[in-house]
């Protein structure tokens, strides 16, 4: 398989990923701004703008974290390399060079979202817009995964789709969870307290594991169990411990044809799957949550680079 289609393959994988992450981040901000209570509003906007890598370059040309200039940033800013309109964008692009090795409802799936997308165009300054916006943004990425799933041979060309999907997945859930740890609550007494459990509520919601949560840990909406959901439990496909199953099978599926140039990303996956699977919540917490998921985050960036580097995709 020629490197330059597995790199578009597992480029346009993780621009679509990405989009839907954006796209998720945004509404938990709205939900834990919705039941903020003090002063201090643009907190939740901020921790959207740190979780999603965007930071430096949000502030540089931005003197505080409003509402409106972050969701215009995050999905329209054709200045942000990372926006939703931008991963749209370089997703059909990447889509647009592997033609052929994509079945004609992935293409349709890629360029129909290109298409449609330019009749949202003025949804920031819009709530109700935004939010139908934001809906039909995850219903098409889910359209995309849908299709290559179901529709797609179990060769390389599909290893290298999940790989770039579960690898950002894996980055965007260590991020995602971290979000809560950039919020300012008003005081330390409210650790805890109604808008603590909100913004937890709120992250269960984006990640669309309110049932999940119901059915393996009964009761009240709790941080622990929260972080062990989306760290720990192989049974949630979008927990870290998850993603990194799924990379550590496709990168083992793939036929090298230069395995020691590969060995050292699949070294690398399998590493950080038996940490993850081996992982006691209660040793991560005591430890810090935020360190730990610090950690996750520049490790699957390492991976990345790994798997790049082992797969001679350009630089």
């Amino acid at each position: 398989m020629l490197a330059r289609t597995a790199e578009n393959l597992f480029w346009l994988a993780r621009y679509m990923e990405r989009a839907d992450y954006l796209a998720r981040l945004l509404q938990v901000a709205g939900h834990m701004n919705s039941v903020r209570v003090d002063s201090d509003r643009n907190s939740e906007w901020e921790s959207a703008i740190v979780a999603s890598g965007c930071r430096v370059g949000y502030f540089a040309s931005h003197a505080e974290a409003a509402e409106s200039q972050v969701i215009q940033y995050l999905a329209f800013d054709r200045d942000n390399p990372s926006s939703i309109a931008n991963c749209i964008e370089i997703s059909r692009r990447n889509a647009r060079a592997v033609r052929t090795a994509l079945t004609s409802d992935m293409w349709e799936a890629v360029n129909g979202t290109w298409q449609e997308f330019a009749g949202f165009q003025d949804a920031s300054g819009d709530p109700d817009r935004l939010a139908a916006f934001l809906d039909w943004l995850k219903a098409r990425v889910r359209l995309f995964h849908g299709v290559s799933t179901n529709d797609m041979l179990r060769r390389d060309e599909y290893c290298f789709v999940r790989i770039g999907q579960f690898l950002e997945r894996a980055d965007n859930t260590a991020r995602l969870l971290d979000v809560k740890y950039h919020v300012r609550l008003p005081q330390a007494t409210d650790v805890g307290g109604v808008v603590d459990y909100y913004q937890w509520l709120a992250i269960l919601r984006v990640v669309g594991a309110r049932r999940a949560y119901r059915v393996l840990f009964k009761g009240q909406v709790e941080s622990v169990h929260v972080a062990e959901l989306l760290i720990s439990r192989t049974e949630f496909p979008r927990s870290l411990v998850f993603c990194y199953r799924q990379l550590t099978q496709h990168l083992d599926a793939i036929q090298d044809q230069s395995p020691q140039l590969t060995a050292e990303a699949k070294r690398q996956a399998h590493s950080l799957y038996a940490q993850l699977r081996f992982a006691r919540i209660d040793h991560i917490i005591s430890g810090g949550l935020h360190e730990y998921l610090t950690s996750i985050v520049q490790q699957t960036d390492e991976l990345g680079s790994q798997i790049a580097r082992g797969h001679l995709f350009q630089s």
